[in-house]
């Protein structure tokens, strides 16, 4: 049975042949490309469930790749692969549109649970029944990533979408900042600190058409997303 489709960038011929045939082996069907350049022509191809990305490539690098990828959707996954002495990279490449990182060396079981764990969240969310919250004047429809504002509609990240809806479920209420992480993130580090705090900015200009939503930074504590009746 075939768990998903994966595209893979990276660079490295001998390490994308292991990581290739590994998640072959568990059921995935992947294509593997050896530079940016390449994987944007692959992925315009056909759809992709998720996408693998080293940051370091020739022709066109990771964040160059993972911001093409964002303009053509706001859904997949997209988990970066860097260099463990490059950690500034985590942080560029959540701006750039990724969803989580893996820092080399990696077990390759490491790998595929991450990859699990996305495919999990966004299947489930496709099955669910509509999640629907209403904050101000907008609605947010969780199994859709989507914010609508009337007819009009804003596309989210499955990672926008996943720090909205955990602060949708505790509307008015202050959450501390490990409290977030370790609900959205699944643990609590410097670099996912650093990644929720784009998101956050991220949900603030979604928000921007509805003065009476207000997403507050508790300093020192957390955050709080208060909804002010008009």
């Amino acid at each position: 049975m075939l768990k998903g489709k994966v595209l893979l960038a990276e660079d490295d011929l001998s390490l994308g042949f292991v990581i290739k045939d590994s998640l072959q082996d568990v059921g995935f069907e992947v294509t593997h490309c050896p530079d940016g350049e390449v994987a944007w022509q692959q992925y315009q191809k056909k759809e992709y469930d998720i996408c693998l990305l080293d940051i370091n490539m020739p022709v066109r690098d990771g964040f160059s790749l993972a911001k093409k990828i964002r303009q053509h959707s706001d859904v997949v996954p997209i988990i970066f692969i860097t260099a463990k002495s490059l950690q500034e990279d985590k942080v560029k490449g959540f701006q750039s549109g990724a969803d989580d990182y893996i820092t080399k060396p990696f077990s390759i079981e490491e790998l595929i649970l991450r990859i699990e764990v996305f495919l999990r969240r966004t299947k489930k969310l496709q099955a669910d029944t509509k999640e629907v919250y209403q904050l101000g004047k907008l609605k947010f429809v969780v199994n859709e990533l989507k914010i609508y504002n009337g007819k009009e509609f804003i596309t989210l990240t499955q990672k926008e979408s996943d720090l909205l809806r955990f602060f949708a479920q505790h509307e008015n209420k202050v959450l501390k900042r490990d409290e977030v992480l370790l609900n959205v993130w699944g643990k609590d580090d410097y670099f996912l600190g650093r990644s929720m705090d784009v998101f956050i900015t991220k949900l603030r200009k979604h928000f921007k058409s509805d003065p009476n939503i207000v997403l507050e930074t508790i300093h020192g504590v957390g955050f709080r997303l208060l909804i002010n009746q008009p």
